[in-house]
């Protein structure tokens, strides 16, 4: 059964269209995540489906409910954590999950039944009576995932569930989501650029660049498709050399030069490195280090896109400044 889904959703804004033309269905009980580096689309995509947003064109239906119709039903079958911080410090973890329960008109002894279930669900029970303004970032995280789960949502949105906080804390963050979909079959729709956390807890992901889907499939079957292992060469000298004799080979199935680093695909690639590094020899080309490793998302988006998720997200940052050099002109 489909908890989501989405058909040409559009959003533009004056001449920029932040999400073009994108379709896809989510399955009930899935843990379906959108990869991608900021401005790609992703928070937009979150907000048109949770009703924040109106589309400029297509439609989508969360939980049998149209998002542009049905608003108030959609809100109702849903719950959603934002990438920016909206706890109030001055209250304990408790009272705001109280007022958060308030808001949605749940009466007090169930109010206190699902506050008391959630706070357990994040390791938050005998934290419940500190103020927040003393939480640590992962507990507020916690604390913010507890809050969208108080309406007994069908759909949770997690936004950038573990944006700025450190690996440690981030791997806690990842436990409690992949049980909070196991044991509540919740359907959870995560947007994150961090490759890693997509790979660890999606069944299936989307690669979104510039408001579109360049690739959605499973993790294992997204690293299939560059068919084998990736040995990364680093060379001194000119590489254009050595790279236009790689490409005639036909044991190489991919060839990417990243700056000084030549990307390989290929089978068996730990009894191609000593013919790889003769050939450079031969060409008088010196190979300073070889890395060889299993394909990783973050090769898969380097396959789609081009670039590296990092390179995207500094084109990015340069982008805004423009603009807002742009806007501070007028």
């Amino acid at each position: 059964m489909e908890a989501i889904k989405v058909e040409n959703l559009t959003k533009r804004f004056e001449d920029v269209t932040a999400v073009d033309q994108v379709s896809f269905s989510v399955q009930q009980g899935e843990l379906f995540g959108l990869l991608g580096p900021n401005g790609a689309g992703k928070t937009t995509t979150i907000n048109m489906l949770s009703t924040l947003l109106k589309p400029t064109s297509g439609r989508a239906e969360v939980a049998g409910f149209d998002v542009a119709k049905d608003r108030d039903n959609v809100r109702k079958s849903i719950g959603i954590v934002f990438q920016e911080p909206a706890l109030d410090g001055k209250l304990t973890g408790r009272e705001n999950l109280e007022f958060h329960a308030m808001m949605y008109g749940i009466k007090k002894a169930e109010r206190n039944r699902r506050i008391d279930a959630v706070l357990k669900l994040v390791d938050l029970t005998e934290k419940a009576a500190v103020l927040v303004e003393k939480y640590s970032g992962g507990m507020k995280r916690r604390l913010e995932i507890a809050r969208g789960l108080i309406q007994q949502p069908k759909v949770l949105f997690l936004d950038e569930p573990t944006l700025g906080l450190d690996a440690q804390t981030r791997r806690h963050i990842w436990d409690y989501v992949k049980r909070l979909n196991r044991e509540n079959k919740v359907t959870i729709i995560l947007t994150t650029h961090y490759m890693e956390e997509a790979d660890y807890l999606c069944g299936r992901i989307a690669i979104m660049d510039h408001g579109k889907f360049v690739a959605l499939d499973t993790p294992h079957r997204l690293k299939d498709v560059l068919g084998g292992d990736v040995v990364s060469l680093e060379v001194e000298g000119k590489a254009e050399p050595l790279l236009a004799e790689l490409r005639t080979l036909d044991w190489i199935k991919k060839t990417n030069r990243h700056g000084e680093e030549i990307n390989l695909t290929m089978e068996k690639g730990e009894r191609r490195i000593p013919e790889l590094i003769t050939m450079a020899q031969q060409l008088g080309i010196t190979v300073a280090c070889v890395h060889l490793r299993k394909p990783s998302l973050e090769d898969v988006f380097l396959h789609f896109t081009g670039r590296t998720i990092r390179e995207q997200e500094a084109n990015q940052g340069e982008r805004n400044r423009a603009m807002m050099m742009g806007h501070g002109r007028r």
